[in-house]
């Protein structure tokens, strides 16, 4: 009677969950928050009104990379903004209340990106302020061309094509994509992630074309579009946004 090999089972190999990329994420790497809301489905005897209710989990993502989208950008602000410390300044000068109505998004997101990607320079939040008064004087509804829905829109007057930027994950952004809507640029918390999150990368691009690190400075010459106007122009675009940066930065100051 021949003797029977047992095979050798190979034991599972088991891959623990990659960390969240910051703190304020509670999804692995590679997924991302879907919070509990509505669902329109076909109408059945379960659903006879056609809505049905879907809970709380972590989704993949389809790049397998780090993306944001607008139901979590709500959530990481809902729980996490309001108790910052490093906020800008609140003055809100010429602007009435909408010059301050923005500022835990503006110090939440600055923060965010300064943990995400490290620069050996952070990013101020009193820049990032003055760069949405300069772009849109705090007015949310802000489109540039009216009759162009494509062109920019919201607090840091995002345009369709950096919109398509943000999500393409083929094109020149490597990791940490946005994926929103153009309606939903329109939402002051969304707008000023996507704007954050594009100003980093507008420094990435600027760095490369100078052949070295840019400054916050040069990168917000590129991203207002100074660099492409004529001489006369861009003195103007930056004389603005100077004024405003210079006002933030002497707040609580005597």
């Amino acid at each position: 009677m021949g003797h029977i090999k047992s095979k050798k089972i190979k034991p599972l190999k088991i891959t623990p969950p990659t960390k969240p990329v910051h703190p304020w994420r509670v999804c692995p790497y590679g997924e991302h928050q879907v919070v509990t809301h509505p669902l329109h489905v076909p109408p059945s005897k379960k659903n006879p009104d056609g809505v049905t209710t879907r809970h709380w989990h972590c989704a993949k993502n389809p790049s397998r990379k780090d993306q944001l989208y607008p139901g979590e950008i709500e959530e990481i602000a809902n729980q996490n903004f309001s108790k910052l410390k490093n906020k800008p300044c609140p003055l809100p000068l010429k602007f009435g209340g909408n010059g301050s109505n923005f500022d835990d998004f503006i110090a939440g997101w600055t923060q965010y990106w300064n943990d995400i990607f490290k620069p050996s320079e952070p990013l101020d939040p009193n820049f990032v302020k003055a760069l949405i008064a300069s772009e849109s004087s705090f007015n949310p509804k802000k489109i540039a061309d009216p009759q162009n829905s494509n062109s920019a829109r919201g607090l840091t007057q995002i345009t369709n094509k950096t919109r398509k930027i943000l999500d393409n994950r083929k094109g020149e952004l490597k990791d940490h994509y946005i994926t929103v809507t153009k309606e939903e640029l329109n939402d002051p918390n969304t707008n000023i992630c996507a704007g954050i999150r594009w100003l980093f990368q507008k420094k990435d691009l600027t760095t490369s074309k100078l052949g070295h690190e840019a400054s916050w400075l040069e990168t917000i010459y590129n991203y207002k579009g100074a660099s492409k106007a004529p001489p006369e122009r861009a003195e103007e675009i930056m004389r603005r946004f100077n004024g405003y940066y210079e006002d933030y930065k002497k707040c609580g100051k005597k």
